[in-house]
């Protein structure tokens, strides 16, 4: 009596072309699933708020670790980008060990704004890792509200045209 066999030859595995693409899928869903469940620097894209008020939005993005100069924040039509470079290195030495610690990434993140921003309508500001961005809305875009006033009494009745068709069987 045999085994059962837990693993496939290599050569099994060239007769049987779908079994080895779902062995790929499986270990890249895998790996993914591993990963972290929220975007993070050096990942790709940072972790952003975006806030509406009356005549502006508010754009918050998290850049822990970042340096400002490393920061690029720009305006293509209505597509806003932010992107930059995340550079760290850590030395430390202590007793015996020696520990080097370096973590490179770059990230992107852009998203489209229901309008085009004039000229100097957006201001932005770094501090302590949170990227802040003002970006005000052309006076076009803004909302405005207007009250109506109501009247009180029954609506004036719309007094229709007379007719001035004759009678049927007199002559006009």
């Amino acid at each position: 009596m045999s085994l059962p066999r837990l693993w496939t030859a290599s050569q099994e595995v060239a007769f049987d072309p779908l079994r080895a693409m779902r062995r790929e899928m499986e270990n890249a869903f895998r790996a993914f699933d591993q990963g972290s469940p929220t975007p993070s620097i050096g990942a790709g894209a940072p972790a952003i708020n975006v806030a509406e008020t009356r005549d502006a939005f508010e754009v918050t993005a998290e850049l822990p670790g970042v340096d400002e100069k490393d920061i690029k924040v720009g305006l293509d039509g209505n597509q806003l980008v932010i992107s930059g470079e995340k550079k760290a290195e850590s030395t430390k030495d202590e007793k015996d060990w020696h520990v080097e610690e370096r973590s490179y990434g770059s990230f992107y993140r852009s998203m489209s704004l229901p309008f085009e921003p004039e000229e100097g309508a957006i201001e932005a500001h770094f501090d302590k890792g949170v990227l802040h961005l003002a970006i005000k809305k052309p006076a076009k875009a803004v909302k405005t509200t207007k009250t109506i006033n109501i009247k009180t009494g029954a609506p004036p009745s719309a007094s229709p045209e007379p007719n001035e068709t004759a009678a049927p069987g007199k002559a006009a």
